[in-house]
């Protein structure tokens, strides 16, 4: 009987595909690939948005709540740890969330468009101009009272959707300006890592506290020691998470805090791989036999395991995990977030009065109006001081109009939302109504102006 595997040829002889696998044969950047998943990512969050908005809006409602506050426990022997559903997907599977976003930080710091001062002081002073005013816009409107506890909500870009919108409009925008958002959403991020670590924590444990620093230690004694194997840095930063969680300190930040950790340097320099490289190939040559299969010569598949340990040791671990990982979380993790915390009922009865009390406007104003003028104000005082300079084929309407896409906060608003408003059901219900309707504001405004410089252009 033939292996319908054998089978499968393309033109060019020797070379066999599966239907699927002719679209994954194209060379793309990293940069290009990123841009690509935050893309997709976008697409998919805001079909769980929705997905979510029109079950919790549906006789599907009750379920939904039921679904959402199931319990869930893990345990061995006599210890256990209970969580409802809910929370194991905001403080565990969210974690991953972090994990990624904190490599992307590394990155960017090390060898992207925030490792070179002259490129990266322009993002870097608009994303701190696009969190102070939002947050201080927030205060404005709620001053005092629990309600002040949301001040954070409006700080955040969520870069899936800002970095998706922007894509959709490539052929109209430089690529430069794609750079720069990408770069000010992701000093945006740390930002809101660094708002949820400080003001963001509930009552410490000590000794808890301690056990995080020791094992944050540990990570980076493996990191100088030149372990680059991942599984001792993912139990470790397992328990990490761990001690975080019954620290107070959000466990989430486990994830950048590990993803900090993952070292960044290859065991093979290109020219050293290239000489290894060479060598197996030619190993490859001598030992291949016309005709045979390589499942019957234990030479041949010797040399390509050799060569495919080359391939795995001239990468950083950092970015084999953010190329693996990336597409988890963009296409799972994030989603189904949204789909558990997307869930708004919508009375439209009331939609008025909501709309109108301070938190909701502060959050609507902060995200359109405070990231707007705090983003725009901040690049334009930059450039007239000579701090920074415009990105490449770019004009500062253009960064005006990006300004406005970064208004658009969903997951890491919602996310802060929940911890700000995590004992007032009332004022999280408002919170994530306003950060999806202002988000859908910002977005479509600056969609809008985009597309309107580039017919110009």
């Amino acid at each position: 009987m033939n292996d319908p595997d054998i089978n499968i040829r393309s033109p060019s002889q020797g070379v066999f595909y599966a239907p699927w696998e002719r679209a994954f044969q194209r060379v793309i950047t990293p940069f290009e690939e990123f841009i690509h998943r935050q893309t997709t990512s976008g697409l998919l969050l805001m079909a769980a948005a929705l997905t979510a908005l029109g079950i919790a809006n549906s006789p599907l409602a009750g379920a939904y709540q039921d679904v959402l506050h199931l319990p869930v426990s893990i345990g061995v022997g006599s210890w256990t740890l209970d969580k409802t559903l809910h929370h194991w997907i905001n403080d565990g599977l969210m974690a991953f969330f972090f994990f990624v976003v904190g490599m992307e930080l590394k990155r960017e710091l090390l060898v992207g468009e925030l490792s070179d001062l002259r490129h990266a002081a322009l993002p870097i002073v608009a994303a701190i101009g696009g969190m102070l005013v939002p947050a201080f816009i927030y205060l404005a409107f709620n001053p005092e009272g629990e309600a002040a506890r949301g001040w954070g909500i409006p700080m955040a870009t969520d870069i899936a959707f800002a970095v998706g919108a922007l894509a959709l409009l490539a052929a109209r925008v430089p690529k430069a300006l794609i750079t720069f958002l990408v770069a000010l959403a992701i000093v945006d991020d740390l930002g809101a890592v660094l708002v949820i670590a400080i003001f963001y924590t509930e009552d410490l444990a000590p000794a808890w506290v301690a056990a995080a620093g020791a094992l944050l230690g540990l990570l980076v004694v493996m990191n100088l020691a030149g372990v680059r194997r991942v599984v001792p840095y993912f139990f470790v930063a397992v328990l990490l998470w761990y001690a975080l969680l019954q620290s107070g300190v959000h466990a989430t930040l486990a994830g950048v805090l590990g993803a900090f950790s993952v070292p960044a340097r290859p065991k093979f320099d290109p020219a050293a791989f290239s000489a290894h490289a060479r060598r197996m190939i030619d190993r490859f040559d001598t030992s291949y036999t016309p005709g045979a299969s390589i499942m019957t010569n234990d030479e041949l598949r010797a040399v390509v395991q050799a060569l495919d340990n080359g391939v795995v040791a001239v990468q950083t671990p950092l970015q084999r995990l953010e190329h693996i990982w990336h597409l988890p979380v963009a296409f799972f993790v994030i989603p189904v977030f949204a789909l558990v915390n997307a869930g708004i009922p919508l009375e439209l009865a009331t939609l008025g009065t909501t709309m109108t009390h301070p938190v909701a406007m502060g959050i609507t104003a902060g995200l359109v109006l405070g990231k707007f003028i705090g983003i725009t104000g901040t690049s334009y005082l930059a450039l007239r001081l000579g701090i920074g300079q415009l990105p490449t084929g770019t004009r500062f309407s253009q960064i005006a109009a990006v300004s406005l896409l970064a208004g658009i906060g969903f997951t890491m608003s919602i996310f802060i939302a929940e911890l700000g408003f995590e004992e007032q059901p009332e004022l999280l219900l408002m919170a994530k109504t306003c950060v999806m309707s202002a988000s859908l504001v910002s977005g479509v405004a600056g969609i809008a102006w985009l597309w309107y410089l580039g017919r110009r252009r």
